[in-house]
């Protein structure tokens, strides 16, 4: 394993909605955050900054000096992650998003698992609450008997979209993948829909097929042949609604009053639920934890894993305190 240049967490996007969540967080947890951005204005403070732009290898370089993680917070990530993730190897540091793109966090498992093995660090995408949080509820229930069919339903009250959330969509035109029989194949199109029970807070509500990088992540490690994922309908209407507006903090700790439930249901009956407050927050103690992990002596893995690939699942999700969880 490759010796890590320092302690410190940068956090790259540092001054976008979940990046200022994932510096909040590090920093509860009395960690040493870099914040990165290509705006020095948009960084926050009480923090050591660095400014350094997408298309500058030189200034990502300088950026990551003394970083043992770098935290990527900045979509599209179809743009943004090959190129943080060549400079966390040219660093010798190890590298995590928050991607919910399907195509970005597959090719990141593609293009960078060989290099990132052959650097000694671990490259983590998609491990904030879309593709991270699944995956981890889904390892959860592989390591009590074999999974071969999941279905993954998200529930949320509101869904107010980010300035970032928008610009991925526009930018993410890539067809969505499901997993049928094994293999990733695109998903039928006009989208299914169906009814699906949550629990009280969030009731019986129809929901539409919108499969997310959990689909990426569950079908790189886990030995899962069938995957639906669904979301609820009045949530899609309300991020493709332009007159949505963006979240608006309800709490001392900045996030929105929106509710969240996520289910991962096995074809046994077998389920894990998650749920919380406020997605784009929830997101930063996923990925901050994963980073205290990955800069502890004992972490040895290395390569392109997903979150549930690179940590015991029940264990790390025991210890988000953010997110009630059900198993049943």
């Amino acid at each position: 394993m490759a010796k890590r240049n320092g302690k410190a967490i940068a956090v790259y996007g540092a001054g976008g909605h979940t990046g200022r969540f994932v510096v909040k967080e590090a920093l509860r947890r009395g960690l040493t955050v870099v914040a990165i951005g290509r705006d020095a204005s948009r960084l926050p403070a009480g923090v050591q900054a660095r400014v350094a732009a997408i298309d500058d290898a030189g200034a990502l370089d300088e950026a990551l000096q003394d970083c043992g993680v770098v935290i990527n917070c900045a979509g599209p990530f179809l743009d943004t992650a090959a190129p943080v993730i060549e400079a966390a190897l040219r660093a010798g540091c190890g590298y995590i998003d928050v991607t919910a793109e399907q195509a970005s966090a597959e090719a990141v498992f593609e293009r960078f698992d060989a290099r990132a093995r052959e650097a000694g660090v671990a490259v983590i995408p998609a491990a904030g609450f879309y593709g991270g949080l699944a995956d981890l509820l889904a390892s959860a229930l592989a390591s009590d008997g074999l999974v071969a069919d999941l279905a993954v339903a998200i529930a949320l009250d509101h869904w107010w979209p980010t300035e970032g959330t928008r610009k991925t969509g526009e930018r993410n035109q890539v067809p969505r993948v499901v997993l049928q029989e094994g293999q990733l194949v695109r998903m039928p199109t006009p989208a299914a829909q169906r009814d699906w029970a949550f629990s009280t807070e969030h009731g019986a509500q129809a929901v539409v097929e919108l499969p997310f990088s959990e689909v990426i992540t569950i079908a790189r490690h886990l030995p899962v042949r069938n995957l639906r994922s669904w979301l609820t309908l009045s949530s899609l209407q309300e991020i493709r609604d332009a007159t949505t507006p963006p979240p608006v903090a309800s709490d001392a700790q900045g996030r929105s009053a929106q509710r969240f439930e996520m289910v991962v249901q096995a074809g046994d009956g077998r389920s894990a639920v998650a749920r919380g407050q406020d997605i784009y927050a929830v997101s930063a103690p996923l990925v901050v934890e994963a980073a205290e992990r990955m800069l502890q002596p004992s972490f040895n893995r290395s390569g392109a894993l997903a979150l549930g690939e690179a940590f015991n699942a029940k264990d790390f999700l025991n210890a988000i305190k953010d997110v009630e969880l059900q198993w049943g």
